[in-house]
């Protein structure tokens, strides 16, 4: 039920932004683009060409041919910008000539003044160069030409002692391309890692020069991801300490690259994520969520919902440090990366009990219940996991009930399998919390509170509570009532609610449904048997059926029924007589009738189910006629359950009568727009609950 979201560097948009910064401080001589429309297709690849053919031909520390190499590869730079020329360029064998010019040619003469355009060449190669590298099919092009040696001694020249502009400017673009060659390319990084790169890097974080620092922090970041490798070597070399420190920084880009580096470290690695905690990181990336820059709170939501992961302790330590109220109102974001991540964070925080009750009195139910709402599938999980995690507090379950979140949790639409799958445990795992002091609290809130806290408490009850609780939550503190009067709401919303509650309440307190109305036999007795049924041997009855005799016996008709008893033992004209006459039954129906008095079971179609109902309420036989019900309630549908109900209301036929109720109740938004239903069922409908209310006929046990 976890979420977990690491970047090796930022997304591609803000990849595009630094792309865009690039541009920004690299100084422009000469705009070409290829929407240029002086410049014909044909014309841009001899451009290109030329400048390459430039590029190879020229290769010394003359201070004329580093001013004709510096320009083409100003030019190709500019080129580069535009991601739809890139395939040309590097058609044009740009790669191996720019590679090539990542080092400055030896000078013939020693001098001690600087040569000409010193670190500039290099500097316009590696920016060029990483421009090629945001294409991801080019990177294992760019490697195989040799760039990276290059670009590691270019990571290393300040170790000269020089700290120029100039320096600053070659290491900081080489660090860029190490982290756009490596992007998401996992043997590039290993490549980098062989050939030195990781050392220089962690050296450079504690550079003066505050655009080296998050230069090598970006490239430490690429790195680190999902490469267990690089993240031991980074920590080996004393990273920690300086990126932490980094954390504490001003400077937001400098401290949004330090989380992000140590969030790639700490991902997946329990023993750094350790070493991480013991080098003193939990506070200034608590810290971070009340930053201005959201990349940065962001990064560190994430980073503290993996350092939740780690043990009870650490989870109670970021709560104790001040780290639930910044990220409760982070769930509140118009930024949806923010909301994603501190609903992840709360949920890793959300599965220590103290932690649950400290997340629910800062305010955080109703937030997570709000992004049950959103269509992005991660946030909308990461919201469903937290509230998981407080549901397990019973301090907490009658605030989620009191605001709504059952219902919340019933309603929503949720994108995945998983988040379902988590809904329906929060709402198993409230059902388990409903007794005790929670249903007293509960039981309460449905007193004393205002009128919608009132519903939703009773609408949440039906859902969740006990059939050993009914009748106390229903009947003797009024929850049918409060349901009731739901339904009888012109809101169609409130109707459609109590429809489902209503329905869920019958169903627990009556053990009938839609497809089971009745018991399958009915109460055991001794019965003649199947051989005696219309048997002249030993008849002492018959009975005149459409013409035809049907021969019977006297004791077994007065085992059957009170019916036959009073026809034999009363006053009545029947008691004496030898042939009594039978006008309104059939002859089919009077033999499946007395099949059932002589063997106490009977098959009964639809077909003949209702006469044969008649015939059982005529006689008094309870147990054939909750058979019949049973078999008529199979075929409730939308079009006949108005007629099903007239029928169980004419032969006060309950258990049909419930089946249909709950037939009406689970299918409201299909009736409540028949005109029938509003004329007809639905006052039946409501009478027959109010019965049910005043009799206590459902909550009797």
């Amino acid at each position: 039920m976890e979420n977990q979201k690491r970047h090796e560097q930022p997304t591609n948009s803000v990849r595009r932004s630094l792309k865009r910064k690039l541009e920004d401080e690299f100084v422009v001589d000469r705009k070409i683009t290829s929407s240029d429309d002086a410049v014909a297709q044909q014309d841009l690849v001899s451009e290109v060409r030329a400048q390459v053919e430039i590029l190879d031909s020229t290769f010394s520390s003359a201070e004329a041919d580093r001013a004709l190499v510096k320009r083409s590869i100003h030019i190709l730079s500019e080129l580069a910008k535009n991601e739809d020329i890139v395939n040309l360029i590097v058609e044009s064998g740009a790669v191996p000539a720019l590679v090539r010019h990542l080092q400055a040619p030896q000078s013939k003469e020693v001098v001690e003044q600087p040569r000409p355009y010193e670190h500039e060449v290099e500097k316009g190669s590696a920016f060029t160069l990483g421009l090629l590298a945001i294409k991801p099919e080019h990177q294992q092009l760019i490697v195989d030409a040799g760039a990276l040696p290059h670009l590691v001694a270019l990571l290393k020249r300040h170790r000269d002692g020089q700290n120029s502009r100039a320096v600053n400017g070659v290491i900081r673009r080489a660090a860029d391309a190490i982290t756009n060659l490596a992007h998401e390319n996992s043997s590039i990084k290993t490549r980098v890692r062989v050939e030195g790169g990781i050392p220089p890097l962690v050296e450079l974080l504690e550079f003066t020069d505050a655009k080296v620092q998050r230069a090598a922090a970006g490239a430490l970041r690429t790195l680190a991801f999902k490469n267990d490798e690089n993240k031991t070597q980074i920590v080996d070399c004393n990273a920690l300490p300086t990126l932490i420190l980094m954390l504490r920084s001003e400077d937001a880009a400098i401290h949004y690259e330090a989380v992000g580096v140590i969030g790639n470290l700490v991902h997946s690695s329990p023993n750094i994520k350790k070493e991480v905690l013991l080098a003193g990181a939990l506070q200034p990336v608590i810290e971070l969520l009340s930053s201005t820059c959201s990349e940065s709170q962001r990064e560190a939501a994430l980073l503290l919902g993996q350092f939740a992961a780690a043990d009870t302790d650490c989870k109670v330590h970021i709560v104790q440090r001040g780290a639930v109220g910044p990220l409760i109102e982070m769930l509140q974001s118009p930024d949806a990366q923010l909301r994603e991540m501190s609903a992840f964070a709360l949920g890793r925080l959300a599965q220590d009990t103290h932690n649950q009750a400290g997340i629910a009195h800062g305010g955080g139910i109703l937030p997570l219940l709000k992004l049950l709402d959103s269509r992005n599938g991660s946030l909308q999980h990461n919201a469903a996991f937290a509230l998981y995690g407080l549901a397990d507090n019973e301090d907490n379950v009658a605030d989620l009930i009191r605001v709504g979140g059952v219902q919340k949790l019933q309603d929503g639409e949720f994108i995945v399998q998983p988040t379902r799958d988590c809904v329906a445990k929060t709402l198993k795992r409230l059902e388990e919390k409903i007794h005790g002091r929670v249903l007293s609290h509960l039981l309460y809130l449905m007193r004393i509170a205002e009128r919608s806290v009132q519903r939703r408490v009773a609408l949440a009850l039906a859902h969740l509570c006990s059939p050993d609780d009914q009748k106390t939550i229903f009947v003797d503190n009024n929850g049918l009532g409060i349901l009731l009067e739901l339904l009888e709401s012109t809101n169609l919303k409130h109707q459609r609610d109590s429809c489902v509650a209503l329905c869920k309440l019958a169903e627990k307190a009556s053990s009938l449904s839609p497809v089971d109305a009745g018991p399958p036999s009915p109460i055991s007795q001794v019965y003649l048997g199947e051989q005696y049924v219309n048997n002249p041997t030993l008849s002492d009855v018959t009975f005149l059926i459409e013409g035809k005799r049907f021969y019977a016996h006297r004791i077994c008709l007065l085992a059957s029924s009170d019916a036959f008893r009073a026809m034999f033992d009363g006053g009545y004209r029947e008691k004496d007589a030898k042939d009594i006459e039978i006008p309104n039954i059939r002859w089919d129906v009077f033999e499946l009738m007395m099949r059932y008095i002589y063997t106490g079971s009977v098959d009964v179609n639809l077909e003949i189910a209702q006469d044969l109902l008649r015939a059982a309420d005529q006689y008094l036989l309870e147990g054939l006629k909750r058979l019949c019900e049973y078999t008529i309630a199979q075929d409730i549908q939308v079009d006949n359950v108005s007629v099903m109900y007239d029928l169980s209301e004419a032969f006060n036929a309950v258990s049909l009568r419930n089946a249909c109720i709950i037939f009406v109740l689970e299918y409201f938004d299909k009736l409540h727009t028949k005109e029938w239903y509003v004329l007809h069922l639905y006052p039946y409908s409501l009478l027959a609950f109010q019965r049910a209310n005043c009799n206590r006929v459902w909550f009797s046990y």
